[in-house]
């Protein structure tokens, strides 16, 4: 029998999201700060200097009706390759940010049914740690392992409670585009079919913030049909410091046919930044038009000459 194999899921794109309503929450169990006395929290935002050490509480709450255990960690936060959706380091995977500053009170706790515990959380920073946003999570994994469908992947669930940590210093916004490639498809007779091109860039964070950005694509030149400027959909609704994500996004409706550049521009927090890409797109239909246009053109001047050669030769 072959022995199954585990994965460790962690439902962060989810409660990972920018703006997180509540706890992060998968409907079974949650992890969040532990209430101030003025006003619940969502995640924890700490400030500090570097060098400094904070101290925080967490509540880790059960609501199925049997006992659960959880090992408990502090992670790293990234933007995913797939898509720029933010997710976290893994527990075996090597911490290098907040995941190695932060570290709960206990690696594990039990949480009766339908209860919670609270257990604290310190972080400390780093005297020569980079001023800026950091950005990670406290992750309570179930340490059941369960079945995977159609697989003998096990599988492993965990939810976090996002960590944003603003070390004092220098705020530097950067933003910046890079590698763009822009592919036109067209049918081959222009108005009988779909047109759907596509845009490929990466997305690079060069400051020291998060970066809610907004990326527009404008096509310049000659060009024939279809608008020439969109806003891009498919953008990360957060970018981290430092991260670098590769987006791909079609075009229905692109302009089919002509020559010139395309502009694919990013902006957030009053910093943009833009990349080029040359194109050329020409449908067979418009070099067999002009072909049959010249051929046109020489057999008529080659009949003309024919009948002037033979009407001086009827007159001599």
């Amino acid at each position: 029998m072959r022995t199954a194999l585990v994965a460790l899921l962690l439902l962060l794109l989810t409660t990972l999201s920018p703006t997180p309503a509540g706890a992060a929450d998968n409907g079974e169990w949650s992890v969040r700060p532990a209430d101030s006395t003025i006003t619940p929290r969502a995640a924890f935002e700490l400030t500090a200097q570097p060098g400094a050490t904070l101290a925080d509480r967490a509540v880790v709450t059960n609501t199925t009706t049997a006992e659960l255990t959880f090992r408990l960690y502090v992670a790293d936060a990234h933007n995913t390759e797939r898509d720029g959706g933010l997710a976290v380091r893994g527990v075996e995977e090597t911490q290098r940010d907040v995941g190695a500053w932060g570290k709960p009170e206990l690696d594990a706790i039990t949480v009766p049914a339908r209860s919670a515990v609270t257990v604290g959380v310190t972080l400390t920073v780093p005297g020569d740690a980079s001023p800026g946003d950091h950005v990670g999570a406290l992750v309570a994994v179930d340490t059941r392992v369960q079945p995977a469908d159609g697989s003998h992947l096990g599988v492993q669930r965990g939810v976090g409670a996002r960590i944003h940590l603003r070390v004092e210093g220098p705020r530097q916004p950067g933003l910046a585009v890079e590698d763009v490639r822009f592919t036109a498809r067209s049918p081959q007779i222009p108005w009988t079919g779909t047109r759907e091109s596509t845009a490929s860039y990466t997305l690079h964070n060069t400051g020291n913030v998060r970066l809610a950005p907004r990326v527009s694509l404008r096509v310049g030149g000659v060009v024939v049909g279809g608008p020439g400027e969109r806003r891009l959909a498919k953008v990360p609704a957060e970018l981290l410091p430092g991260q670098k994500v590769r987006l791909t996004e079609t075009w229905a409706g692109a302009p089919f046919a002509g020559w010139g550049q395309v502009t694919v521009t990013a902006s957030a927090e009053n910093v943009r930044g833009s990349g080029t890409d040359g194109f050329l797109k020409v449908p067979w239909l418009f070099p067999g038009c002009l072909a049959l246009l010249a051929a046109t053109w020489w057999l008529l001047r080659r009949r003309r000459r024919a009948a002037r050669a033979a009407g001086t030769a009827a007159g001599g």
